[in-house]
């Protein structure tokens, strides 16, 4: 029997009205809504199922880093730097609040952008090895 973790199946996030965070999730990024209710709702996006959690005004998943810098906690990837480019555009003729592209001195490139709550969400152009073809 193997005893190791596997994968990341569920990230809590938290919202501020359930409702209109599911629709954008669907709306902005393409995920399918699969449960809601007053204090929830669940959206599966990119592998993953989401949690979208009713909680406290101004609360979001950012953090600070030790320079004091916001930073985000979670990150999607993307297949390659025109895949990532043509995702920026995207979502920016949404009307998603983006982020520039960044090279941030390793392989690929970035941008962060946020949802309707302020959450941050990172994307990066390079696959992890496990999901390269």
């Amino acid at each position: 029997m193997n005893h190791s973790l596997i994968r990341v199946g569920t990230i809590y996030l938290p919202v501020q009205e359930v409702d209109k965070s599911a629709v954008w999730y669907e709306e902005k990024l393409g995920a399918d809504i699969n449960y809601q209710d007053n204090q929830k709702a669940i959206v599966d996006l990119a592998g993953i199922s989401i949690f979208l959690v009713k909680s406290s005004p101004e609360q979001t998943s950012n953090f600070l880093d030790e320079d004091g810098s916001e930073r985000f906690a979670i990150t999607f990837e993307v297949y390659g730097k025109e895949a990532l480019r043509a995702l920026h555009k995207k979502l920016k003729d949404k009307g998603v609040e983006v982020g520039e592209i960044e090279n941030r001195g390793h392989p690929g490139l970035n941008f962060v952008f946020e949802d309707v709550n302020g959450n941050r969400l990172d994307v990066w152009s390079e696959l992890s090895p496990a999901y390269r073809v």
